[in-house]
């Protein structure tokens, strides 16, 4: 792979969270950050700390724009004095700075299009607001053309339909309306960041959009398929990492028992590391206990615990029933199970494998398992920073699809970039 250009891949992030996605790009070393979009103010801090500490970009507390993308105008020509985004000289600034973009990557939250959010919602969340996001992420699209974008959602957006309108069926007219081309084998745009060093079982549809204006003598659909079947498959990683392997050398933590600790609200010892947010969420007694049996049914190979005996068990603990499959442990010897931002509600889906820890895990774990370097800083309550890490894009997976977008670009519009 051979970017032969005088200067880097410039990109622009919507939806940027905390920059899982960013993180991914940047670290292959061939994009440049224009600017990035995030609304949340937690992220907003996450993502510039880490533009500016990590890789050394200039300005990012003015280029990660902190606003509702909903906005446009203001958006795109600017604001000031707004008491909850304060001032900026907004997009269009920056884009023209640039000279124009190369590429968006992003994508709207995907609660809205999550099937667990529909089936507990009475309307299937079809009145949810982030239904529409999809919009202004097209109108962002169309307003500055780059070559290609990355859309990244959960798979429940192939299946969502507000208002009986199929997602899947609006997404590929809309953007060829404005000129773009996706794949029309939409299912085989589901991709498992297990694949691609994360150690999760984490399925996401990564959609890539194709300017036609700049691939006019190309068939982007074979395009397309070379895209998906070939350049990023080729990136997979040669074995599956397991949870052990990525927070197996955390340091341990010792569970408190007594009263004295439980009624100052401390479950757990504080490591003495330098490891940053490295402290579990307060766990009750009753939850400690439950926590330490199931992790012994995993360890003692009893798996005695099965969806029933865990539905029976949480109806005894609580004195409710629940029809969501309320606890989990994560087996060591595999992949942990999709890291969602209901982590920042609770962690009874993440239950540590070590029994003698009696824990769900930490922010860091939550962050190690999410592919995020140990050296990432996370700014927030602990709240915020576990709700940001379950919305993020698995950053080596996002490195893998900037590797391969640079393969797809260098191969097949090589006048430019190669």
């Amino acid at each position: 792979m051979k970017l032969n250009k005088k200067h880097k891949i410039k990109m622009l992030d919507l939806f940027a969270g905390c920059g899982g996605l960013t993180d991914g790009f940047m670290q292959t070393g061939l994009f440049e950050d224009i600017a990035a979009v995030e609304w949340k103010e937690a992220q907003v801090k996450t993502l510039r700390n880490r533009l500016a500490k990590k890789w050394n970009e200039k300005n990012a507390e003015e280029r990660v724009l902190h606003f509702d993308i909903q906005r446009e105008d203001e958006l795109f020509g600017g604001w000031e004095n707004d008491p909850d985004y304060k001032s900026s000289k907004g997009l269009d600034f920056y884009v023209n700075q640039a000279n124009g973009i190369d590429i968006i990557i992003g994508g709207p939250p995907c609660q809205a299009y999550s099937v667990a959010g529909r089936v507990r919602d009475e309307n299937g969340m079809a009145d949810d607001y982030r239904n529409f996001l999809f919009e202004h992420y097209l109108a962002i699209v169309d307003r500055y053309q780059p070559d290609l974008f990355i859309f990244e959602n959960v798979p429940g957006i192939l299946s969502a339909a507000p208002h009986g309108k199929k997602v899947s069926e609006i997404i590929p007219k809309e953007f060829l309306k404005k000129g773009y081309e996706i794949t029309t084998n939409l299912k085989g745009a589901i991709v498992n960041a297990a694949n691609y060093n994360v150690a999760q079982n984490r399925k996401r549809v990564i959609l890539v959009g194709v300017r036609r204006k700049s691939f006019e003598k190309t068939d982007i659909q074979k395009m397309l398929d070379d895209f998906y079947q070939t350049i990023l498959p080729s990136h997979r990683c040669k074995r599956t990492l397991t949870v052990k392997d990525v927070i197996g050398k955390m340091p341990s933590l010792t569970p408190y028992w007594d009263q004295e600790h439980h009624l100052k609200k401390i479950s757990h010892s504080t490591p003495i590391c330098g490891v940053t947010w490295h402290v579990p969420r307060y766990n009750n007694l009753r939850d400690m206990d439950t926590f330490k049996l199931l992790a012994e049914d995993l360890e003692s190979g009893r798996n005695e615990y099965d969806s029933k005996k865990i539905a029976e068990l949480y109806e005894k603990k609580i004195g409710s029933k629940s029809p969501i499959h309320r606890y989990h442990v994560l087996n060591p010897n595999e992949p942990s199970t999709t890291i969602i931002a209901h982590l920042h509600k609770d962690g009874n889906r993440f239950i540590h494998y070590d029994s003698k820890q009696a824990r769900t895990i930490t922010p860091r774990e939550a962050g190690l398992l999410q592919s995020f370097d140990m050296d990432f800083e996370f700014i927030g309550t602990r709240g915020n920073v576990y709700e940001m890490i379950g919305n993020a894009v698995p950053p080596q997976l996002a490195k893998a699809l900037a590797e391969s977008v640079v393969e797809l670009l260098v191969k097949y519009k090589s006048d430019k970039y190669a």
